[in-house]
């Protein structure tokens, strides 16, 4: 037999040994995937006008997981983190060869691990699939995962999926959730000790919380930082001055504004799409505030509800079911501004509207503010006391009760709720009974 005749022989073999090698490889993969939902299970939203997040729901399991896409974070962070973390991760195929010897050589020098060989990809693989122990067997599993996981997402996706499930201590996940849990905001614009703080807190989670370990939180960020300068991605003056901010070593509260629209909007939203209110986030806790001071002063047992809407475009810009959701004490739960009840006052303005409309009294006309009875029903003012004669400017103003009902009487209730009609608003009234002034 020639040599080239051996040559062609071996090559033939080989290829075909690489060819079943490959197909059982295919068929492993096939057999054994990894467990990588479609979707992952994440926080409910509710997002205000401008998109700003109004209130988040935690999981079923009780973790504060919010989706996070890479659009949504700085761009510095990202940047720091794959520097830090994974630095080819763009280039490689699931497993950094490089990173993983110079991890071992290190290991056998030193008796301890002195850096990991993990790649973001690897440290996905582990949070979707978490390893019951620190092993050669558990490493090589996480290897395999690795390249799976490459084969089926896009570099994009592994890094969304890493910034939605890092672990940072307690039942908090994902980077937008210890964003807003440690400075109160959203992660798209972080100073450099935010952005570093943030990049070393997943690797020991629990140990760095901030909020309970502080100095250990703050070494570990200088540790980050320190690494950042090195790959010349910072200069040494920024980093000192990134070094001298102080770690938060308090946890917020996540946004949970509007309860009771956002409950509601939620009921009617499209699976996996945060639903958007009208609701402006500064207006509302604005008048969230004011509630919950008006129901201090009013005592136990009272409530407070408030809707503000913009008067050009009919938007509801804050609305307030009640002065807290969660006061059992003052029925929290119950949505004061959809409820059936009176409306009271509020039908004032549009009574005297009518009467300067239909041309019975202007802003200056005097009106009599004293006991009187109109067919046995007989008003009075909520302090029991009567003004005498005011202007129509100062009745509605102090919002007195006789003076409207005259105006009222004058008008006619009939065409009152006719007009409400007119603009959707139905008067709901006990049955066979007509509107009337009280």
């Amino acid at each position: 037999m020639t040599r080239l005749r051996k040559l062609a022989i071996g090559t033939a073999g080989g290829a075909v040994l690489v060819a079943l090698g490959s197909v059982g490889l295919w068929q492993l993969d096939r057999a054994y995937p990894p467990p990588l939902p479609e979707k992952l299970t994440v926080s409910a939203e509710v997002l205000d006008r401008d998109g700003q997040l109004l209130r988040a729901f935690a999981t079923a399991d009780g973790y504060w997981r919010l989706a996070t896409g890479i659009d949504k974070v700085d761009k510095a962070f990202i940047d720091m983190l794959v520097a830090y973390e994974d630095k080819r991760f763009w280039d490689h195929s699931g497993v950094d060869v490089l990173a993983l010897g110079r991890a071992a050589l290190q290991f056998a020098g030193n008796g301890r691990i002195v850096s990991g060989g993990s790649t973001l990809s690897m440290q996905l693989a582990r949070l979707i699939e978490p390893r019951e122990s620190r092993s050669i067997w558990a490493k090589l599993r996480q290897i395999a995962r690795a390249v799976q996981i490459e084969r089926r997402l896009s570099k994009r996706e592994i890094l969304e999926r890493y910034l939605t499930l890092a672990p940072y201590g307690g039942n908090l996940e994902g980077v937008r959730a210890a964003s807003l849990a440690y400075f109160g905001k959203e992660p798209k614009r972080l100073t450099v000790s935010e952005a570093a703080l943030l990049v070393a807190l997943p690797q020991l989670p629990e140990k760095r919380r901030p909020d309970r370990n502080a100095k250990t939180a703050q070494t570990a960020r200088d540790r980050v930082l320190a690494r950042m300068v090195s790959a010349n991605m910072l200069g040494e003056r920024e980093a000192a001055r990134a070094a001298l901010e102080d770690v938060p070593t308090t946890r917020r509260d996540l946004p949970a504004l509007a309860a009771h629209a956002s409950f509601a909007a939620l009921r009617i939203a499209k699976p996996g799409v945060p639903p958007q209110l009208t609701i402006r986030k500064s207006v509302q806790q604005g008048l969230e505030a004011v509630a919950r001071e008006a129901a201090i002063r009013l005592g136990p047992k009272l409530s407070v509800a408030m809707v503000l809407a913009d008067s050009r475009t009919g938007d509801i810009l804050g609305e307030v079911g009640s002065s807290s959701f969660t006061d059992s004490g003052r029925s929290g739960w119950i949505d004061m501004t959809r409820t059936l009840r009176s409306p009271g006052s509020t039908l004032k303005p549009f009574i005297y509207g009518l009467a300067f409309e239909q041309g019975l009294v202007a802003q200056e006309t005097l009106i009599e503010d004293s006991p009187a009875d109109f067919g046995g029903y007989r008003p009075k003012n909520f302090d029991m006391g009567y003004q005498g004669d005011v202007s129509v400017r100062q009745a509605l103003q102090l919002s007195l009760n006789v003076p409207a009902v005259r105006i009222l009487d004058a008008v006619g209730p009939a065409r009152l709720t006719a007009r409400f009609r007119q603009a959707g608003a139905n008067a709901v009234l006990p049955p066979n009974e007509a509107p009337g002034l009280a």
